[in-house]
């Protein structure tokens, strides 16, 4: 397929996003269709170009000779894509139900369906000016979303994660500007630019990767810098499901490990402090969201910090530097975000039918729902590891890696890895064993009234409980892609 659809699967959400508010006076049907046709037309033209379109640049705007606005397609940018262009729909169809009584839902689907675009930039970038372009675009697609209930909690939540992702873009444009200003401005390489070419200060270098690391790593939630995470989940549960599973943070992810493996490159940073140094803060965020996971009562903020802990396995495989470890953070990367959307899911259908969002208040609610919390049992064991589901694979493979380093630094990042599946199970069988065994005499009556939601919530929770189960049984062709993209294959 021509590099030009390229452009068009990015612009194609964009424009018929910008576009919506025209059909607010034709009513929310066709508002609503439009959506599903933009929504779904995207994600069947990415999944085409995924399978079909070669690996070659395409220039849209040159700047200056090192600035370009380029798109390409390389197995990174289409094993993100295939995430995003798969979870979208489900997401679209779920959301139709959630938000049909809520206000000013034009405006909502508008930023909603810009948002699908701009990650998808994201992943099409071809070198570091694009994507960070499309980065930058992703904070103001999604601040909207995120104060769209107009509470005081939700301005707040939206100023919060507006002032950390400014902070953060600051930090990672420094890094990228360092690449830039020594004439490293091209498309991405695996393997990175400066292993043969770069002759000036080392530790100057290392820094400003680590600099970059952490400016990305607002958006993955690294610690400290993982505050504004649990106050978005104020936001309606579609976009703190996209925020938390798909968009947001996995862009955070993916531009780190763009700039480790594809900028900076591995060869230059394996074996040095930066390495330990970005590897320490991936370690400590894991036990550090595992543990307020754990403490935490709201169920939306629980998942939230389940997300911190768990994006951190993710850049705790990115940081071992090996095939193995980007491999297995690859793996994390998409059966995270399977498993994460369902759980959000889930939480969002409850508090949609029941208006219940505390963990003491889900007492016997698995017998009146028992399709939400079958799902999102299956979310539970996915999450803390538990085979035959998606969940194992990615963390057998995580520790897999972690013992072929035969480091002292990812020996420990291994032991906390353990302990936070514990902590997983802690915090996610919890409202497991609350909705289906309560004890005796806590539902006092009030369930009278309560029941299953409608088709489209129940039928995407559906699909993703049981593409977490098959993509676990049938892991291999995503473990052969994984390799395949973590050995340089295109």
């Amino acid at each position: 397929m021509d590099q030009r659809f390229l452009l068009l699967a990015v612009l194609l959400p964009l424009l018929g996003g910008a576009l919506l508010p025209l059909t607010h006076k034709a009513g929310k049907k066709v508002m609503y269709g439009t959506v599903y046709v933009i929504t779904l037309a995207t994600s069947l033209l990415t999944w085409a170009l995924i399978l079909t379109c070669k690996a070659e640049t395409l220039t849209v705007v040159v700047l200056t000779k090192e600035l370009t606005l380029s798109l390409r397609f390389d197995g990174l940018g289409r094993f993100f894509a295939g995430i995003v262009a798969t979870l979208w729909p489900l997401t679209v169809l779920y959301a139709s139900e959630y938000m049909k009584h809520e206000e000013r839902q034009t405006a909502f689907f508008s930023f909603f369906t810009m948002t699908y675009g701009v990650t998808l930039g994201v992943a099409m970038a071809a070198n570091l000016f694009t994507m960070y372009a499309f980065y930058e675009l992703l904070t103001l697609a999604t601040v909207p979303l995120v104060m769209h209930p107009m509470t005081r909690r939700a301005v707040r939540a939206a100023k919060t994660y507006f002032t950390f992702s400014l902070g953060g873009a600051a930090f990672a444009f420094t890094s990228i500007m360092f690449l830039i200003g020594n004439g490293y401005g091209g498309d991405f390489r695996f393997g990175g630019f400066l292993e043969a070419g770069y002759s000036g200060s080392k530790n100057l270098m290392l820094a400003f990767y680590v600099i970059g690391f952490l400016g990305f790593g607002v958006k993955a939630a690294l610690f400290p810098a993982h505050v504004w995470l649990p106050k978005a989940s104020v936001a309606p549960t579609p976009v703190t499901a996209l925020l938390h599973a798909v968009a947001v943070v996995k862009s955070g992810v993916f531009a780190v490990i763009r700039l480790t493996f594809y900028a900076y490159g591995t060869g230059v940073l394996a074996g040095t402090w930066a390495q330990n140094t970005v590897m320490a803060f991936a370690i400590f965020t894991i036990f550090f969201g595992a543990a307020r996971a754990v403490k935490e009562q709201h169920w939306k903020r629980r998942l939230a910090y389940s997300t911190v802990a768990n994006l951190s396995y993710i850049l705790f495989g990115v940081s071992m530097m090996t095939q193995a470890g980007l491999a297995a953070g690859l793996l994390h990367m998409a059966f995270h975000a399977e498993i994460k959307i369902l759980a959000f899911f889930c939480a969002g259908a409850v508090l949609h039918g029941t208006g219940r969002e505390m963990l003491g208040q889900l007492n016997g609610l698995g017998k009146k729902m028992p399709i939400t919390f079958g799902c999102f049992t299956v979310a539970a064991l996915a999450l803390t590891g538990i085979p035959p589901f998606s969940g194992f694979v990615s963390k057998w493979s995580l520790l897999t890696a972690a013992a072929q380093a035969q480091t002292g630094m990812v020996y420990l990042g291994a032991g906390v890895l353990l302990f936070g599946a514990l902590l997983t199970a802690m915090y996610m069988f919890t409202v497991v064993c609350r909705a289906f065994f309560p004890c005796a005499g806590s539902e006092d009556g009030k369930l009278a009234s309560e029941h299953e939601v409608s088709w489209r919530m129940t039928v995407p929770m559906t699909i993703l409980a049981a593409a977490i189960l098959l993509t676990g049984i049938f892991a291999q062709p995503i473990v052969n892609a994984a390799l395949a993209i973590a050995g340089g294959i295109r």
